[in-house]
């Protein structure tokens, strides 16, 4: 930590303001993450997830969220990315009304990259972020994008700044510094601090998250509920607890998204251990099979009684030029994807790439028309009960030699990907990032652990995974060339890979044991 960049981001002050939130509620994330354990024993003998009967008074009494500010009202069409320069402002252009910078699943965690992450989102609170490549130059238009910021999860740590001989939560390293740097700044200039909350498992991690706000603001100055935050319900054990996040959150709430990739993760990994809950092939898991039409109609539902946003899922499609007709199918996808949600009452949805904006916002104008969101749209039609959101049955569902190769060859490449610094990968004309990943390699984990079988019969074991991560490994090889196999860290994401899709313990997240492989 030499460079001045570094200093400047890590001046003595932001330092002293990063070692108070540590030593205010490290305890807190370390008992959350405690509980998350205690939890998940209790699924494995058999607990199925339900609504919460201590909380039943918050589901069944009437209160609502606090209004949204102006730049949040209309939340159509949101990007998202990492904390790359030139995608930040090529996102911030694109016409979306949102642009979430992500420090999480786009984002590969190397020092370097969060604090030039840090850096950008300075420049761009500043409207002074600029970037050349290639005698190209990026700059903001008049008109940009309202910034979010997506801290990494309760789960993760920041290893390059300690508090004593304790790493720090990386939520809130990547949370404390864009607060400290740009918070009175993003008043200022009409806006606020606004945030997505990732990888929450229940209110009480939200409630944390609150507390976290209250103190923050206290610590700087500013008024209580300039904060804003949206929660991503991806995680199975939080769609039961909707209703008590939204409350924790209500001076503070944005509203809740449906981030379905992490989601189906969350699904795998939490009833691994169940009979019954064994997925097909990722592709064969849509958004209209039972549990996840379940999960997003009562995300509707919950967010619209409340008073607050609700937010679509990710398309994460990359427009080809080279192949215009695999682009045109795709597209009718991707609109009759957001077709859908629109019609459910979404308020907005998320796109992956600039080209996606103007299709989501075709078809939330065709809805919504001259209102900036549907919140007054009451689901009042909607009824979900446990076992609906626990319904994974997919009808003519099969595990195919393909869907495993694609699960074995798409974690490989992310995970290579991943270490050499690029969390947001465009393969195969999709743009893969941790939470894609984490389906791919918790597929083969349930697979191989659940005794299943592809569809012509043959049994999905350890050695058949390896014998087609050979394959696979040629394969890519010969694609990419000796020279840039060597240099790609190929051989050691498939160790990783493996690691994490064939130990006989399920490791909770890939980026973990990955972490201590970058610089």
């Amino acid at each position: 930590m030499n460079e001045p960049r570094d200093d400047a981001i890590l001046s003595q002050p932001a330092r002293d303001f990063l070692a108070d939130l540590h030593h205010h509620f490290e305890s807190r994330r370390r008992e959350l993450l405690a509980r998350r354990i205690e939890r998940q024993q209790r699924i494995d003998g058999g607990e199925m997830p339900r609504f919460r009967d201590d909380t039943a008074e918050i589901r069944q009494t009437e209160w609502t969220v606090a209004p949204p500010p102006q730049d949040l009202v209309d939340r159509r069409v949101e990007i998202t990315g990492p904390v790359d320069r030139k995608m930040m402002i090529n996102a911030l252009n694109s016409g979306a009304r949102v642009f979430m910078a992500d420090f999480e699943d786009a984002n590969s965690p190397t020092w370097s990259n969060v604090l030039d992450g840090q850096t950008n989102l300075i420049d761009a609170i500043a409207r002074t972020i600029e970037h050349d490549e290639n005698g190209k130059q990026y700059r903001l238009n008049d008109e940009v994008a309202t910034l979010m910021v997506r801290p990494r999860g309760w789960h993760l740590v920041e290893r390059h700044f300690t508090v004593g001989s304790d790493p720090i939560s990386a939520s809130l390293f990547d949370f404390g510094l864009y607060m400290f740097h740009n918070a009175t700044a993003a008043t200022a200039r009409g806006t606020g601090p606004y945030f997505y909350l990732p990888k929450l498992e229940g209110h009480l991690e939200a409630r944390l998250w609150n507390d976290v706000f209250i103190h923050t603001q206290d610590a700087l100055g500013i008024p209580r509920g300039t904060i804003k935050a949206t929660v991503l319900i991806e995680n199975i054990l939080a769609a039961f607890e909707m209703d008590e996040i939204l409350f924790e959150l209500r001076e503070h709430s944005a509203g809740l998204n449906a981030g379905r990739w992490d989601y189906i993760f969350s699904v795998i990994k939490k009833l691994r251990n169940q009979p019954g809950f064994v997925l097909p092939d990722r592709g064969q898991i849509t958004m209209t099979v039972p549990f996840m039409r379940a999960y997003t109609e009562l995300l509707v539902a919950t967010c619209h009684r409340r008073g607050a946003h609700a937010i679509g899922g990710m398309a994460a499609f990359i427009p080809s030029r080279r192949d215009p007709e695999v682009t045109e199918r795709a597209l009718a996808g991707v609109r009759a994807d957001k077709e859908r949600e629109a019609n459910d009452g979404f308020d907005g949805t998320w796109v992956a790439h600039p080209d996606l904006v103007p299709v989501a916002r075709d078809v939330f104008d065709a809805v919504l028309e001259s209102r900036p969101n549907q919140v007054e749209r009451s689901r009042s039609d909607v009824t979900i009960e446990p076992e609906d959101l626990l319904d994974t049955a997919v009808p003519g569902g099969t595990i195919t030699e393909e869907g495993l190769r694609t699960n074995i060859r798409v974690g490989i490449l992310y995970i290579a990907s991943w270490l050499r610094g690029t969390g947001a990968a465009a393969l195969f004309n999709l743009m893969e990032d941790a939470a894609t990943a984490e389906i791919s390699r918790s597929q083969v984990w349930q697979w191989v652990h659940g005794d299943a079988v592809l569809h012509d019969g043959t049994q999905i074991t350890a050695p058949l995974v390896r014998k087609l991560a050979d394959d696979e490994m040629q394969g890519i090889r010969d694609a990419v060339g000796t020279e840039a196999f060597a240099g790609g860290r190929f051989d050691d994401a498939r160790n990783v890979f493996e690691q994490v899709a064939l130990a006989d313990d399920f490791v909770d997240f890939l980026t973990i044991p990955a972490y201590d492989l970058i610089d």
